[in-house]
């Protein structure tokens, strides 16, 4: 059904799109695929049949038949699942599907096929120095990260591979941001946000019970219940080396890959910021940096 605030010409072409997608994505799917005979030289219709599709999803025909006429009926989840199923949708696909048909779209799923696009990430990181980058998953743990992330934020293999923990456990981290009482808030309320987008999701809840037992200024701001868009926080560094350092960090997210997050640090104007992360990742600098690089 149409939203309330859907205009009729919106809503028009919405459903006219509706039964395209259906259309188009019930050619592709051959008989064989579905399970079923081909029958032969006989069979006109490219792909499934919509009576075919009506009893593979286990509904009724009139029903499917008025869904891909894009007229406007009242459909569910679960049937939405079903005829996905039936149709062989991608995750896009599915997602897709629930929009055109007026439903909240099920939470991103990461496809197969794009399983392999994380030495395409490593490659965008390491292309990002002499400034700091890295990735991390849904709950916030850590993928990867650049040389520059381990000379100037201080990752490195030893530390919990948590940018949450981490932020409030590692004391290299908390030393070197000398405005961190103030960030703190915010860190937490953005990953509340993170965390509202999956309620049921047990990952997000294992990692704030073993937040709040490693912190108790954890526990405090996470019992605030303030909740924040995860987008870009100023973070003031203030390097054993080359002294203050700011930098802007922005969190990304690639469409393909829902369940990682790249957050890429952008030096500001201030403190001559760029010219000393340059230095900071030249040979040079390297010989003097407190810890060794992650290799």
């Amino acid at each position: 059904m149409a939203t309330p605030l859907e205009s009729v010409d919106a809503k028009s072409h919405r459903l006219a799109e509706l039964r395209e997608f259906l259309r188009s994505r019930r050619a592709r799917v051959s008989p064989a695929e579905a399970g079923l005979p081909d029958g032969g030289a006989r069979r006109r219709t490219p792909g499934l049949r919509r009576e075919e599709v009506a009893v593979l999803a286990g509904v009724g025909v009139s029903w499917y038949q008025w869904l891909e006429q894009g007229r406007d009926i009242t459909v569910s989840a679960q049937v939405l699942d079903s005829v996905a199923r039936v149709l062989r949708l991608s995750p896009t696909e599915r997602r897709h599907l629930y929009v055109l048909a007026a439903l909240n779209p099920p939470a991103p799923e990461l496809a197969p096929e794009d399983r392999d696009m994380c030495h395409g990430l490593r490659r965008l990181i390491d292309t990002w120095m002499p400034f700091p980058a890295h990735i991390m998953d849904q709950y916030w743990n850590t993928v990867m990260y650049n040389d520059a992330a381990s000379i100037v934020l201080g990752m490195r293999p030893e530390i919990v591979q948590n940018c949450l923990i981490a932020f409030f456990t590692d004391p290299l981290y908390r030393v070197r941001s000398p405005r961190w009482q103030e960030l703190a808030p915010k860190v937490v309320a953005q990953f509340r946000s993170a965390c509202s987008e999956c309620p049921d999701d047990e990952g997000f809840r294992q990692v704030v019970e073993e937040a709040k037992a490693a912190s108790e200024e954890f526990a405090e701001l996470w019992q605030r219940r303030d909740i924040l868009p995860g987008g870009q926080n100023r973070k003031e560094m203030e390097h054993p080396l080359v002294g203050p350092l700011v930098v802007e960090a922005t969190q990304l997210r690639v469409p393909a890959r829902p369940d990682l997050v790249i957050v890429l640090h952008t030096p500001l104007q201030e403190a001559d910021t760029a010219a000393k992360l340059e230095w900071l990742v030249s040979p040079e600098g390297r010989r003097g940096a407190m810890y060794p690089v992650a290799g």
